[in-house]
């Protein structure tokens, strides 16, 4: 059975800030100062809702490059890819070189491109990916992605979702 306040994430969940409810107007003060609870938590600064910042949708260009492997091996490593990491739209490929395009979610651009940056060594093992290096990056907002498509600039749109070569 695990002990912890209901509605608590579970342990090792990171960075996740916890928000503190208020208490109502029958809460019996007496019993938080017993236990040695005071009100200095929340009179020392922001609370964690003040602090947390709304994460948006990052577009993910990775291009990575290496020397020349045979296709197959290419287009089998980027299904299981595209298998492991679910949001991943579309992956482009030739035997030297490949292109994945996807969307993140992350709460600035740094975070963005830092999960992007990681994508292909952490799943190189897994999905038995050429041991290629990144060559490229390319992380853009919702609306900026959605503004280069209107006024006709920059990839066309992902719409043959899959794994394709050049």
């Amino acid at each position: 059975m695990r002990r912890a306040r209901p509605g608590a994430p579970p342990r090792g969940t990171g960075g996740r800030a916890l928000t503190s409810v208020g208490a109502g107007a029958d809460f019996d003060r007496s019993r938080s100062t017993d236990r040695g609870d005071d009100d200095r938590a929340t009179e020392s600064g922001p609370t964690a809702r003040e602090e947390r910042v709304p994460s948006k949708l990052w577009h993910i260009t990775l291009s990575v490059s290496g020397a020349a492997t045979p296709l197959k091996e290419i287009r089998r490593g980027l299904e299981q890819l595209a298998h492991d990491h679910p949001f991943l739209l579309t992956s482009r490929y030739a035997d030297d070189h490949a292109e994945i395009r996807y969307w993140e979610e992350a709460r600035d651009l740094h975070d963005a491109a830092a999960v992007a940056l990681r994508l292909w060594g952490e799943h190189r093992s897994t999905a038995r990916l050429p041991p290629w290096k990144i060559v490229g990056l390319e992380v853009i907002d919702r609306e900026t992605y959605h503004q280069r498509l209107a006024e006709g600039y920059g990839p066309p749109p992902a719409a043959p979702v899959g794994v394709h070569p050049y």
